[in-house]
């Protein structure tokens, strides 16, 4: 029987775990054409949320794209991933891809190709190295033109939207504010994985998209809901694992999806048919998981700067909440002054090492954080 617990990746279907709240906000906001700007750290599931939303609206009367920014680097590579995004959403023919990247994008040099699975792939030119306005008005304006002339609402997901804080200027963001806010037919969903950049975008009153959007934060799922679906998915391989140790899991990973799928992965690995798993059990899976990781994270922990390194094992070894530039903190964690803890996080920040959390700070990978507990502190 294949492990049921998936982590990684994009899942859907049995192998998501609830979010009933969570998508039934998000069909309703694409269903009412909202602007909506999800985030969250990193590996909580919200591309997997996304994909699961959009798959929700029909077909017949909703047209959506899912736009990926991660590989795009400034407004020529947004253009053309934006464009590849809207034409795929409209076709999967060949002649269809082409039919509808000729009569959407005039400015753009469109191509079609097959790929190795025998599916069409449409990708665009430019005529310069540098978009123009009429190239990045026209891709942001294809939206509407689509639910007007197919009289069909429009959902587009910008996917790490925090990327286009790396371009050269702010155009793209202008560009986005002045065109997206008249588009009545048209949802616009924003998905952003490092909080501090996003709320730098939608909440410093300086930037382009500042009040744009409402604001959607995601978090952990609760135990409450991890509990039935782990049990289930033991049980139907004729395994056991009971609510205490569910429990045990989830306090380990902080009901971070893709630890505790991961640590479950290896837990239903672990556990013959017929057999329940022990608390000695999670134990040996967390042990194997730091095996497997002990190199990269050994490389990553003599990268850090010694101020960095002791901020972490502090936040580490201390409970969730902690106060990290409080005096009573710095002294007990001999820190230093409060300037020099400051400049340690900004530094773990950039490197997407830690996350924001109410006025305090987490360290984002769990594992990581198990880590540092054992072999630093």
């Amino acid at each position: 029987m294949k492990n049921p617990f998936e982590y990684g990746g994009v899942v859907g279907g049995s192998a998501f775990c609830n979010r009933k709240k969570e998508l039934s906000d998000l069909v309703r906001a694409m269903e009412n054409s909202e602007k909506l700007f999800l985030y969250s750290e990193r590996r909580l599931g919200k591309t997997s949320l996304i994909h699961y939303a959009l798959s929700k609206l029909p077909r017949d009367h909703y047209a959506s794209a899912y736009v990926d920014l991660w590989a795009t680097d400034g407004e020529v590579s947004f253009v053309t991933a934006t464009a590849k995004a809207i034409t795929e959403s409209m076709g999967r023919s060949a002649e269809q891809l082409l039919d509808t990247a000729k009569r959407l994008f005039t400015h753009l040099v469109p191509s079609v190709t097959v790929d190795s699975e025998g599916k069409p792939k449409v990708t665009f030119g430019v005529s310069s190295e540098r978009a123009r306005d009429p190239e990045i008005e026209e891709v942001l304006m294809a939206p509407a033109k689509i639910a007007a002339h197919g009289k069909k609402k429009v959902a587009v997901v910008f996917d790490e939207v925090q990327r286009i804080l790396e371009y050269e200027d702010d155009r793209v963001e202008r560009r986005l504010r002045s065109i997206i806010q008249k588009q009545a037919a048209v949802s616009y969903i924003f998905l952003g994985s490092r909080k501090h950049l996003i709320q730098q975008m939608f909440l410093d009153k300086s930037r382009p998209l500042y009040r744009s959007a409402g604001h959607y934060p995601l978090g952990p799922i609760q135990t409450a809901d991890w509990l039935p679906f782990i049990a289930e998915k033991f049980r139907a391989a004729g395994k056991q694992i009971g609510q205490d140790t569910i429990t045990a899991v989830c306090q380990l990973t902080e009901g971070h999806p893709f630890y505790t799928q991961h640590l479950c992965h290896v837990l239903w690995e672990q556990c013959d048919a017929g057999g329940e798993v022990t608390p000695a059990m999670i134990n040996m899976g967390v042990k194997l998981l730091l095996d497997r990781e002990t190199y990269a994270y050994t490389a990553l922990w003599e990268s850090l700067p010694l101020s960095q390194r002791r901020l972490l094992s502090s936040l580490a070894s201390s409970p969730k909440g902690v106060k990290p530039f409080s005096a009573e903190f710095l002294q007990q964690h001999r820190l230093g002054p409060a300037s020099t803890a400051q400049r340690a996080a900004q530094g773990l920040l950039h490197r997407d090492l830690i996350d924001r959390d109410n006025g305090s700070f987490l360290i984002s990978d769990r594992f990581f954080r198990i880590w540092i507990q054992q072999s630093q502190n």
